[in-house]
């Protein structure tokens, strides 16, 4: 039975244990006829007005109701965007609404995650596919060829076999990358940091890429503050971030060009802000906002062989958060063409 009926079915019951009184107590002769016709009217009249009276008020309450219901009818069916409009209806009901109506737009975002996740995971997937079986695939005809006795010359084995080498060596390369990856998200990398100075990191990164620098014929200019304080950090993490940014800065400039490594102080922020400039094509703005996305090229068309496995900046990022610092890219500040990527590293007491 719905909850109107049952009201107005208590109203009801209620009036006739009142008109059932009033008999009683004439049968008993405890009330003079008058007097009982005059209450059996009254309670007549008042069953009447109370039966009216609740029809009335559960009204709204039945259209709230029936509303709700359809409400959560539209969320089943994942339009989280129907909105109940609010009347008339009691307090209570008005609450329950705006509850309802955060709770589909928490559940739109959780469904919003979980198709973004599923799609990463599927686009994650195969990534790596294509990345493992492109050298696998490789290796297996050359290996194939070096056992049918195909290549004969002993020149062209040795030349077999260093691909092979270097193929085997990309592999386990794009394993240990994802294998970092993994441990930086579920937060099992170890943190140790130290006091370090930038310096001592800054001329490691330098001297790993001096041959690169001079094989494209390519100016670095470095520009650090005189009073940098020292920083609580993993140098070897702080490293592979800086190395990776040049490096990707290095390869997608062109020969001949500039980069700048600058890296300064902001006191009033108390950080300290690496920036690499190149002088490349820049990157969209689309881009920029997935960038560091794992397996995301901004040239979809770019293989792995040229344009490296896509985890590089991935892992970056990690590193720079596990350090509660921030990473991003962005257009050139000056003006000129080319990308600007910056991440920054909290400073904190000497004292730890």
């Amino acid at each position: 039975m719905k909850l109107r009926y049952q009201l107005l079915l208590m109203n009801v019951l209620s009036t006739s244990i009142m008109v059932i009184a009033i008999w009683y107590g004439d049968r008993k002769m405890l009330l003079e006829p008058e007097q009982t016709r005059l209450l059996t009217g009254i309670a007549i009249v008042a069953m009447i007005l109370s039966t009216f009276i609740y029809w009335l008020l559960t009204r709204p309450i039945m259209r709230s109701i029936q509303n709700l219901i359809a409400l959560t009818q539209q969320f089943s069916d994942r339009h989280f965007g129907t909105m109940y409009i609010i009347g008339k209806e009691p307090q209570e009901f008005k609450e329950l609404a705006t509850a309802f109506q955060k709770m589909a737009k928490k559940l739109e975002e959780g469904f919003t995650k979980l198709e973004e996740g599923e799609k990463a995971r599927t686009e994650l997937i195969a990534n790596i596919s294509h990345d493992l079986r492109t050298p696998i695939a490789s290796i297996q005809l050359m290996i194939e060829a070096l056992q049918d006795d195909v290549i004969e010359d002993p020149d062209m084995k040795k030349q077999y076999l260093a691909t092979i080498l270097k193929e085997m060596q990309r592999l386990n390369g794009l394993i240990n990358n994802l294998f970092d990856l993994s441990k930086l998200e579920l937060g099992q990398e170890e943190f140790h940091p130290s006091l370090t100075y930038v310096d001592r990191v800054l001329i490691e990164v330098l001297d790993a890429h001096s041959i690169l620098l001079e094989e494209k014929q390519m100016q670095l200019e470095v520009q650090v503050s005189d009073t940098l304080p020292r920083l609580w950090i993993m140098p070897c993490k702080i490293v592979r971030v800086i190395s990776n940014l040049l490096h990707n800065a290095i390869r997608y400039s062109p020969a001949s060009s500039t980069i700048d490594l600058i890296v300064k102080e902001n006191k009033r922020q108390q950080h300290v802000q690496f920036i690499v400039r190149d002088e490349g094509e820049g990157i969209a703005y689309n881009d920029q906002l997935r960038i560091f996305e794992r397996f995301y090229r901004t040239d979809q068309s770019r293989s792995s062989q040229s344009g490296g496995s896509g985890l590089g900046l991935a892992i970056a990022k990690s590193l720079v958060e596990m350090h509660k610092g921030e990473i991003g890219v962005r257009d050139r500040s000056d003006g000129k063409q080319g990308s600007e990527f910056w991440f920054t590293l909290p400073i904190t007491s000497e004292k730890k």
